[in-house]
This record gives structure tokens, sequence and C-alpha cells, in this order.
């Protein structure tokens, strides 16, 4: 099983980028099915993007759509998270998941049995 460390978070001004990044231990890495998901205080984990260990990619959450880009790198045993024209309401702290071949039912937490720590992204306005 791999462990998962995300990284990039940090303060940026609404309208700007920032990219996160999940790091893998475990040489099982190509197998894994990775997902994004973030927390807002006082809200429930909600779903940002995901990709297969195919590299499949389902639909992004309609929040993110069109600004977020998922990516992932075998060879480096990483999956990104390229976050452009943020807003205050992205403020929140970001997991990264993962599963082995999952092939479905990305958006639900449930999903997946492998968690990072999580990383504060704060937007300000």
């Amino acid at each position: 099983q791999v462990q998962l460390a995300e990284s990039g978070g940090g303060l940026v001004q609404a309208g700007g980028s920032l990219r996160l990044s999940c790091a893998a231990s475990g040489r099982a890495f190509s197998g894994y099915s990775l997902g994004w998901f973030r927390e807002a205080p006082g809200k429930d984990r909600e779903f940002v993007a995901a990709i297969g260990y195919n590299h499949y990619i389902p639909p992004y959450a309609d929040s993110v759509k069109g600004r977020f880009i998922i990516s992932r790198d075998n060879a480096q045993n990483a999956v990104l998270l390229q976050m452009n024209n943020l807003r205050p309401e992205d403020t929140a702290v970001y997991y990264c998941a993962g599963r082995l071949r999952l092939d479905r039912a990305f958006e639900y937490p449930g999903s997946y049995d492998t968690w990072g720590q999580g990383t504060q992204v704060t937007v300000s306005s």
C-alpha cells in the first residue's frame, strides 16, 4: 500500500494559481487511482478531481471545472493538481486519496483507502 503526502499549499490572492503535489511511496503507484478532495471549515469533504490508474479522468467537480487540471507522473510517483484563477471559496484543506485499481465512484471519499495528511490552501479576496 502506498503512503501519500501533499505539498504546495499556501496563501494566494484571488485570480492566482497554485500547484499541489501528492507524492507517493511504494512501488505500486502506477496501479493506483488518485483523487483530490477538499474540506473547508464547517463543511463536508468534497470531491475536486481524480485520475485513474489507466489515466482516465472523470468529470471534475463543477466548482473547479475549467480552472483546475489533474495529472499524474508515474515515473515520479506523483499526482499534481494545477489550480488556476483561484477564488476565495477554494479556501480549504486539500487532501490526496488513493486506491488500488479503483475504476468507478471516483467522487466518493469512501471509495479510497489511503489518504494524505492534507495541505492548506487559502485564497484572499
